[in-house]
C-alpha cells in the first residue's frame, strides 16, 4: 500500500511542479509596533509595504510611501513581527482526507482554526499521507485554499515498530536493513518531500520500545544529507537518542520525558554536531490523565530544553498539531517561557528556523525578505502570551486569516 502511495505522489508532484502562487495584491500594515527581528529593538509607528509577495518597504510612518492601489490594515496599538513557523504538524485528520478534491472552504476554515490563525506562515509536516498533503500544497500555492506554506518529511520507522496509537491496518514504512532505509529515503525525496523523519524509538504500550539501529538511521541520513535535505527523528529514550546521535539527525522531533536529562557528552555532542530541538511541550499534558504524572512530564521536559538551549542549541518551536487538537498555542509559549526569555520563545518560531533551514528570505521583517508577517494585539516582550493572540497572518503578500 505505501508503494501505491508514492506511485500516487509522484504523479500529483509532476503535476503541481510548476503551479505558482496567485498574483498577490499590495498590502500595507501602518501604526503598529514593529520587531524587525527576534533581536531587534521596537519600531514605533511603523509601515510594512509588500508587493508581489515581497517586502518592498520598512520604516517609520512618514518615511515610506504606500501605493495608492495599497490595501491598508490599521495596526495601531498592535506589534508587527515576522510570519511564525511551526516546525512539527501533521495532516492527518479527517479533514483533510481527499484533500486534492475537498471544497476549498472547508479546507480553509481548518486551516484558520488549526494553524493560520495562530500565526504559521511555514510548517514542517512530520508525517501524512502524500495523497492529501501533496494535493493540499498544491492548492495553497495556487491560492485555491488560505494556508501556509508546507514542507514535508517522509517517515521510516524501525522493522516491527509501528507505534501503538497508530491504527493497526495502516501499512509503514520500516526498514529492517541499512538498504531498505536507504531506498526509503531516495523514494521519499523523489517523491518532492523536504525531509526525512526516523522513528529512532516507536512506542509500543506495555511493550518495550523498539529502537532503530543506528546503522540503518545512519543509511537514511547520508542519503538526505547527500541532496542537502534535514532529518528529523522522534526518540523515545535514552537508546533513541543516541542513536540520533551516531547517525548525524538534524533534529530532535522532541524532547525525552522517560529520560531526566541531557547528559554531558549528550549535549557537547548535540552542540558540535549542529543539532537543534523542538521540544513540544505542550504535548506532554495531553498524554496521561494523572496531573502529578504529567507535571512531572513537563518538569522534565522543560528542564531538557533549559540544558539544550544553556547549552547553545538552536530550539524550533513545534507543537505536533494534527496529532493532538490542542490548537491553541498559549500553554506552549507559556512552558518554553520556563526555560526561555521572550525573545528565545519568539527566536525559536521565526529567525532559528528561517536560518537552520536555510531559508534566506524568511524569519525577518526586512526590505526583501518574503512577505510573511504576523499581527499580535499585543507585545510578546511584555506578555509571551501574547504570541497567541493574532490579529492577521500575511503569507507572501496575501492576507490568510484575520480576526474577526
Amino acid at each position: 500500500m505505501t508503494r501505491i502511495w508514492l506511485r500516487v505522489a509522484l504523479v500529483l508532484f509532476a503535476l503541481g511542479a510548476t503551479s505558482t502562487a496567485s498574483n498577490a495584491e499590495t498590502v500595507a500594515l501602518k501604526g503598529g509596533t514593529l520587531y524587525a527581528s527576534a533581536d531587534a529593538a521596537a519600531l514605533p509607528d511603523a509601515v510594512i509595504v509588500m508587493t508581489d509577495g515581497v517586502i518592498s518597504a520598512v520604516g517609520k510612518s512618514g518615511e515610506v510611501t504606500v501605493p495608492a492601489d495599497a490595501r491598508v490594515i490599521d495596526c495601531s496599538g498592535k506589534t508587527v513581527v515576522a510570519g511564525f513557523w511551526n516546525s512539527h504538524v501533521h495532516f492527518t485528520q479527517q479533514s483533510w482526507h481527499n484533500a486534492g478534491e475537498a471544497p476549498a472552504a472547508a479546507l480553509t476554515q481548518h486551516m484558520q482554526e488549526m494553524l493560520t490563525r495562530w500565526g504559521f506562515t511555514t510548517v514542517w509536516d512530520l508525517g501524512s499521507d502524500p495523497r492529501d498533503t501533496l494535493p493540499l500544497r498544491k492548492r495553497i500555492a495556487a491560492g485555491d485554499v488560505a494556508g501556509p506554506n508546507i514542507r514535508l518529511a517522509g517517515s521510516i520507522f524501525p522493522k516491527g515498530g509501528h507505534p501503538v496509537y497508530l491504527p493497526r491496518d495502516l501499512q509503514l514504512p520500516e526498514a529492517a536493513t541499512p538498504e531498505e532505509a536507504a531506498k526509503w529515503a531516495r523514494d521519499w525525496l523523489a517523491m518532492g518531500d523536504d525531509g526525512i523523519k526516523l522513528f529512532t524509538g516507536a512506542f509500543m504500550g506495555d511493550k518495550p520500545v523498539v529502537n532503530m539501529d543506528p546503522a540503518i538511521a545512519k543509511a537514511a541520513v547520508d542519503v538526505a544529507h547527500a541532496q542537502g535535505k534535514p532529518v528529523f527523528a522522534h526518540p523515545q529514550n535514552k537508546i533513541g537518542v543516541e542513536t540520533v546521535i551516531a547517525s548525524d539527525v538534524d533534529v530532535l522531533a522532541h524532547t525525552t520525558p522517560s529520560e531526566r536529562a541531557y547528559t554531558d557528552d549528550q549535549l557537547a555532542r548535540f552542540k558540535a554536531q549542529g543539532t537543534a530541538l523542538i521540544p513540544t511541550l505542550g504535548l506532554f499534558t495531553t498524554v496521561v490523565l494523572d496531573p502529578n504524572v504529567t507535571n512531572r512530564l513537563v518538569a522534565v521536559t522543560v528542564n531538557q530544553l533549559k540544558q539544550f538551549s544553556d547549552n547553545g542549541g538552536t530550539v524550533l518551536f513545534g507543537t505536533d498539531v494534527g496529532f493532538t487538537t490542542q490548537y491553541d498555542t498559549t500553554q506552549e509559549v507559556q512552558l518554553m517561557h520556563r526555560a526561555l526569555s521572550e525573545r528565545q520563545v519568539l527566536a525559536a518560531l521565526t529567525t532559528n528556523p528561517a536560518r537552520f533551514f536555510k531559508a534566506a528570505k524568511k524569519g525577518k521583517v526586512e526590505q526583501g525578505f518574503d512577505a510573511d508577517l504576523v499581527v499580535l494585539d499585543g507585545d510578546p516582550l511584555a506578555d509571551v502570551a501574547n504570541l497567541a493572540k493574532v490579529s492577521t497572518t500575511i503569507r507572501a503578500g496575501h492576507v490568510i486569516y484575520q480576526k474577526p
